[in-house]
């Protein structure tokens, strides 16, 4: 029994550090971006109202493809907004949320997906698409 414990808890600590780690503040995702030289992947979503956003979610960003590429190549961060009161964002990561789309989703197009470079400029866009994690990631690649 106790090996079974100890193989669950190398399980869990290794997939806790295989999946990408989605970021929520702007200015550290440019700085981390700037260190690491990789380019920023905004995603503009509303995790529990949007259909395609939730899509999104489950076909390409949480497959483990995804998860294995993205940690290595891009930073993740993420503007949500999310409209049921249990998902509620504190009041300064709705300013900022909402200072993000002013500046990067003034449509306000959900799912919104954008690659930045490290200083925050535009270098492509997309939205949802039935695509392969693979596929995906070759869009995103394409723009930097």
């Amino acid at each position: 029994m106790k090996h079974i414990w100890i193989g669950c808890f190398f399980f869990l600590a290794t997939q806790m550090t295989i999946g990408q780690n989605w970021m929520t503040n702007f200015t550290q995702a440019k700085s981390l971006a700037a260190k690491e030289h990789k380019p920023i992947v905004l995603v503009f979503q509303g995790s529990d109202w949007c259909a395609p956003c939730i899509k999104l979610d489950k076909e390409i960003w949480s497959t483990e493809e995804f998860k294995s590429y993205s940690k290595d190549h891009f930073v993740m961060l993420k503007a949500d907004f999310p409209r049921k009161k249990k998902n509620t964002l504190s009041s300064e990561l709705q300013k900022q949320n909402g200072e993000l789309a002013e500046r990067y989703n003034p449509n306000g197009f959900f799912p919104y997906v954008l690659v930045l470079d490290e200083k925050g400029l535009v270098k492509g866009s997309t939205g949802y698409q039935k695509t392969t994690p693979k596929e995906f990631i070759k869009i995103l690649e394409s723009y930097h």
